[in-house]
């Protein structure tokens, strides 16, 4: 698939899909595999760089309670991995 001219000129879309790829990379290095999560991203400042934060949580989570892998992703890599309780 290849995307339009207008999304890899658009800098967030770019940071993103570079941020994503990175973290799906990690989660399967921990077991995870991502086409099987629940993913959901947010986005956040440390020290004037954009942080995106990937969360990867089970599909199926009523009645569960932790155990998401959660991965914070600036431009220079990735900064933290956690796993929830």
């Amino acid at each position: 698939m290849t995307a339009p001219a207008e999304v890899t000129q658009d800098a967030i879309a770019v940071s993103l899909a570079q941020a994503l790829a990175l973290a799906n990379k990690r989660a399967g290095e921990m077991g995870v595999d991502a086409t099987q999560s629940l993913i959901s991203i947010t986005q956040h400042e440390k020290d004037d760089a954009v942080v995106w934060r990937i969360n990867y949580g089970p599909r199926n989570y009523v009645g569960q309670r932790g155990g998401d892998l959660i991965i914070d992703v600036a431009e220079s890599g990735i900064q933290q991995v956690r796993r929830g309780q």
